[in-house]
């Protein structure tokens, strides 16, 4: 490879490898999930209520929505999603994960 190609060629690698930097999080597995909504529960009060069997339930239900892979990474970390669009349909699914998991353990 001639050195004009090399030069021309660096410009394009330090962009792919700044985007690849700047992905988004990957979607977290159910024990990560999981031990977020543990945190979150614990942290207003809740943390009782959630047993293992019920986290992962909803940690399922979540991975099997639409919420987004941001959204769920910030759970996973023990913390509440801020976006608007995120903590409504985080609270649809929520309200509807509940339900089945209320029943199944």
């Amino acid at each position: 490879m001639s050195t004009k190609r090399l030069l021309l060629a660096l410009p394009a690698a330090a962009i792919a490898f700044s985007l690849a930097a700047c992905s988004a999080p990957a979607r977290p597995s159910v024990d990560e999930l999981s031990g977020g909504i543990q945190k979150i529960a614990t942290s207003v009060g809740s943390g009782d209520v959630f047993t293992d069997a019920i986290s992962d339930c909803i940690a399922k239900e979540l991975l099997d929505s639409k919420v987004s892979d941001g959204a769920l990474a910030t759970i996973a970390e023990g913390k509440e999603p801020s976006g608007a669009e995120d903590q409504k349909l985080i609270t649809k699914e929520l309200e509807d994960a509940s339900k089945t998991c209320a029943t199944s353990e």
